[in-house]
């Protein structure tokens, strides 16, 4: 296996924390102060725990990338240590995780324009819109991936302000006296309450593993890429943490509770004018989430198809390289499990897509950690990771988690279609017009 060039690795520490932090920061923390309140101080405990567990995570598949920087994703970590039907398995269920994400991040999306437009917090009428929102992005990629990548410029800057809002509001009142941070109770932490939190607050941090996509890419990727995932989650993780804390212990309950918690924060402490802009720029925010990771969820089926861990059917791609059956069928998929849940309100929707996603990513982190294992990679850490992705599934529900494992489940006859095609010959995939 030769090394890539040294004048292809142009990216130093700066931009691999950054690259880290840009993927991170979506549409998580927009809505999680509201899904967060009823566990109060609990909650923080959740962030601290979720935090750790992310850096440990973190850290192992950051080394698992410096052993096997050609790999080609994380799955494939899982096939070369223990064969190709558990690399398909973890394969199959994050491309589910992939198709649950975007749900979730419709919906943030629609609850943050619920503060503006009341009648989006109707049962129905708010996932109809995330169902559109959906489609929407879904024709931009259909478009191609410059679209794509052009939509998710214009949104990238943007995504930033309404949390720096936030963090020098809190700051003032904090500093001024203003507001009250809710006092500790009296009766401590709770085991059941930070269990159940850390299984939301880790729906805000996932994606801390696609920093290692770019390993060919970075100077000297033995120190880099783990120190840039480490600084990079800490950094995320500690804004997430003050932010999401500070809504949830300082607003009032009904309030706290709203589809968008950042503006009701605003106009509470500051002015309802403002905080219009700030669920505008929330909206905005999830939107171009939304538009990176609608991109995925066409690509991973699309590389699993020409791998023969999928059907042919999926390979196949229009004039431009855009994956079209794969991001019709996934955004179908989507639809349908909006459909499902419509008559739920934002917040609870919200909630519920969170957990089940966040528990179909789990598998791909402990996954993972077993790889570092088979290796005897960063033994203490993986163990540690290990403990911890297991003990989120728990938190997560029996309801998720069994859900996401019949999911994975549930994704081996189609391993079984594409062998028996692997086995009637190599056909190339079609091209669309």
């Amino acid at each position: 296996m030769n090394a890539a060039p040294s004048a292809s690795r142009t990216l130093g520490l700066a931009a691999c924390i950054a690259l880290v932090m840009g993927n991170m920061i979506g549409s998580g923390v927009f809505l999680l102060p509201a899904s967060l309140a009823p566990f109060g101080w609990d909650a923080v405990a959740g962030w601290v725990f979720t935090i750790a567990g992310s850096l440990v995570l973190a850290y192992v598949i950051a080394r698992l990338t410096v052993l096997m920087p050609d790999a080609g994703g994380t799955a494939q970590f899982i096939t070369r240590a223990y064969g190709p039907l558990a690399g398909f398995a973890i394969g199959w269920i994050y491309w589910i995780s992939v198709i649950f994400t975007n749900v979730t991040i419709a919906v943030a999306a629609t609850a943050n324009l619920s503060s503006i437009m009341p009648a989006l917090n109707r049962p129905g009428v708010g996932a109809l819109v995330s169902i559109a929102f959906l489609w929407a992005t879904t024709g931009i990629n259909l478009i191609g991936a410059r679209a794509a990548g052009l939509t998710q410029l214009a949104t990238t800057a943007l995504k930033l302000i309404p949390i720096a809002v936030v963090f020098i509001l809190l700051a003032l009142m904090l500093g001024s006296g203003k507001a009250e941070i809710a006092p500790f109770p009296a009766e401590g932490f709770t085991s059941a309450g930070i269990t159940a939190s850390a299984a939301l607050t880790l729906w805000a941090l996932l994606g801390f593993e696609s920093a290692s996509v770019a390993a060919d890419k970075v100077r000297d990727p033995g120190r880099t890429i783990p120190r840039a995932t480490l600084i990079g989650t800490a950094v995320t993780g500690l804004i997430y943490l003050l932010v999401c804390s500070g809504i949830a212990l300082t607003l009032p309950a009904a309030e706290s509770q709203s589809g968008s918690p950042f503006a009701a924060f605003v106009a509470h402490y500051w002015s309802p004018g403002p905080a219009h802009l700030i669920a505008t720029f929330a909206t905005i925010s999830c939107l171009g989430a939304l538009n990176g990771w609608t991109l995925l969820q066409g690509e991973v089926p699309l590389a699993m198809a020409r791998g023969g861990e999928l059907p042919r059917w999926l390979a196949g791609t229009n004039a431009h390289g855009t994956p079209v059956r794969a991001l019709l069928l996934s955004c179908g998929l989507g639809t349908l499990m909006l459909i499902a849940n419509s008559l739920q309100g934002l917040v609870a929707l919200f909630t519920a897509m969170a957990l089940l996603s966040t528990s179909a990513t789990l598998w791909l982190y402990v996954g993972c950690a077993l790889a570092a294992l088979r290796f005897r990679l960063v033994v203490p850490a993986a163990l540690v990771g290990l403990g911890y992705a297991i003990w989120t599934l728990w938190g997560a529900g029996l309801v998720p988690s069994g859900a996401s494992f019949l999911l994975m489940a549930g994704g081996f006859p189609f391993y079984a279609w594409a062998r028996r095609e692997g086995k009637r010959g190599n056909i190339s995939p079609p091209t669309i017009p």
